[in-house]
């Protein structure tokens, strides 16, 4: 512990004026800050010794409430894949797309590749904004409030889809409800990682994974509900349709409980007690204990504000952490650099390959099928007791090695053969990067942001995935457009290249963060440990020295907290 100003550790220091964080009347006014580390080493010595059982026991109810607020990433996923599939879509084609007459006489339509990567990108774009304002905005008013303000302009701006008359009006729906589904992606993840013990982080976290795998398959499913239609609600009903979602979204989220992470660092310390206890179950059968647990994250926000002293966009850069804002980037580019964006395209890949409209959207099904269920597999790698780091790699190995048999199959002289087989590899693949890279980096950006930065860095590294995204869709509709390079298969050479540098980078960079707390792993970033040594390394986080002005301000946190509770 550090030394007070008349000789004497901080442990032996009396504080006067309050109780340790979220305690009751019935506990003794006056307590040191040793009970404050004491409280805390419990807490942690709880959360490493929780099962999986005993967490979903425990926490039953922060499962329910982060799962609510992950099903946004569901309205997300819902339209991209009506964006990318539209494009074979013939009624979709035919309204906003031009003619084009071929050399038989015959006229079909098609939308120009430019305005495919346009539209495609539109929402990316919107989404960068949604990020920059969510890394303020949900800081500042909260993670409850800030995602009910994006539930209602998401029902203002699905109105522009539905009543869109060219492909400019597109356009710009697509970047205005790119910013609501901005804050989404980023939100989202935080609160699951927030409101669940270290046992559960990696289930709820990857959960989102999920969602964006349910939003695809019931975008298919209408479209291939409508392909019978031939007038304009073919394409205006899948539209409509994202009017269901946010009504009950907004109800529900209404009463649910905030972060307590986010709480302790405005100082709310009761609030965060409260909502701790709104996140577990009352019937529980282990010695939890909420003062234990606030206790925690106060040593733990303590300890990260002598590591960081600032909470800007900047501070992300600086010191220690820039490395973890680097791997956060590069985890999340990984998705779309290991070949990512080549299967949101499979539909209209599929068509390009010689595949017809109804098979195309049949496989196109199945792959988002095997999305939803390489989640639940990714689950049962992660109970297996494999990290987080080995999924990566294992994952992008097998990614690469797909993808040069997908180039391969550019090769056979039969085409409708290699079609068939195309669709079939691209399947596997699916499954491949759900079990890893798609399923796991949810849990690896969450666990290895610090605390007091972590909405931030977060961002910064989704928008970086926007901006590889904006670079991937750009390209691959040029790769697979017939009228442009019409790479086809060959594409796959490309990815594969891209996919075994993400290996390399894994390898020397991605830590393994599996079973250790936030203070944990702030140590061990502080200590600059090699990202191959994590596991092995032990840390105790409570032989750290908190600065005594950083102690200070915490009481002084507990104090208000305290007289404004009547305590």
């Amino acid at each position: 512990m550090t030394s007070s100003p008349i000789g004497k550790s901080v442990e032996d220091d009396v504080v006067e004026t309050v109780p340790t964080p979220g305690t009751a009347p019935r506990r003794k006014e006056h307590e040191t800050m040793g009970d404050v580390i004491r409280n805390a080493r419990l807490a942690t010595e709880k959360e490493h010794s929780m099962t999986l059982w005993q967490g979903l026991r425990l926490y039953p109810k922060a499962i329910a409430w982060s799962i609510l607020i992950s099903t946004c990433i569901v309205m997300e996923g819902y339209d991209v894949s009506l964006v990318n599939n539209f494009y074979a879509f013939p009624q979709f084609n035919q309204k906003y797309g031009v003619a084009i007459t071929a050399a038989d006489g015959s006229v079909t339509y098609q939308v120009p590749v430019s305005w495919q990567a346009g539209l495609s990108n539109g929402a990316v774009v919107g989404e960068i904004i949604g990020l920059l304002l969510n890394g303020w905005v949900s800081e500042r008013f909260g993670y409850r409030y800030t995602v009910i303000a994006c539930l209602v302009l998401i029902i203002a701006f699905t109105a522009i889809f539905f009543t869109a008359q060219t492909v400019v009006h597109l356009q710009v729906a697509e970047i205005l409800c790119g910013i609501p589904w901005g804050v989404f992606q980023t939100l989202t993840i935080t609160y699951a990682s927030e409101v669940c013990p270290v046992a559960l982080r990696g289930y709820l976290t990857t959960y989102i994974n999920f969602c964006w795998g349910v939003g695809q398959m019931i975008g298919i499913g209408v479209i291939m509900g409508n392909l019978w239609r031939t007038d304009e609600w073919a394409y205006r009903i899948p539209y409509a349709l994202q009017w269901m979602w946010p009504l009950p979204l907004i109800i529900g989220i209404l009463f649910a409980p905030e972060s307590p992470w986010w709480l302790v660092r405005k100082g709310k310390l009761e609030d965060a007690k409260h909502s701790l206890l709104r996140l577990t179950s009352l019937d529980r059968e282990t010695d939890f204990d909420a003062d234990e647990t606030v206790a925690m994250m106060v040593h733990t926000s303590a300890l990260e504000q002598k590591i960081t002293k600032g909470a800007s966009y900047l501070d992300c850069f600086k010191g220690v952490d820039r490395r973890r804002t680097e791997i956060v980037c590069m985890c999340w580019a990984i998705q779309n650099l290991s070949g990512n964006s080549f299967s949101n395209y499979s539909t209209y890949f599929l068509e390009q390959a010689g595949l017809s409209n109804d098979k195309a959207y049949s496989f196109a099904m199945g792959q988002y099928a095997i999305n939803c269920v390489g989640v639940f597999g990714a689950w049962t790698l992660i109970t297996l007791g494999i990290g987080r780091r080995t999924l990566y790699l294992y994952g992008l190995a097998g990614l690469f090695l797909i993808l040069m048999i997908l180039g391969f199959l550019g090769l056979a002289p039969d085409r409708n053969a290699a079609s068939l087989a195309t669709g079939s590899i691209m399947l596997v693949w699916a499954l491949c990067y759900q079990l890893t890279v798609g399923t796991v980096c949810y849990s690896l950006v969450a666990e290895i942001s610090t605390r007091r930065l972590q909405i931030k860095t977060v961002v910064l590294g989704r928008i970086l995935y926007n901006i590889v995204g904006i670079i991937c869709g750009v390209l691959t509709p040029y790769m697979l457009n017939p009228s442009a390079w019409d790479w086809s298969n060959y594409a796959g050479f490309f990815w594969a290249g891209s996919c075994f540098l993400c290996f390399v980078y894994t390898f020397f960079r991605v830590p393994e963060p599996a079973g250790r707390t936030f203070a944990e792993l702030d140590l061990l970033f502080e200590q600059k440990i090699s990202a191959r040594k994590f596991a092995s390394t032990d840390v105790d986080v409570f032989a750290e020295k908190v600065e005594e002005d950083v102690i200070k301000n915490y009481h002084d946190q507990i104090a208000v907290s305290s007289i404004a509770h009547g305590f």
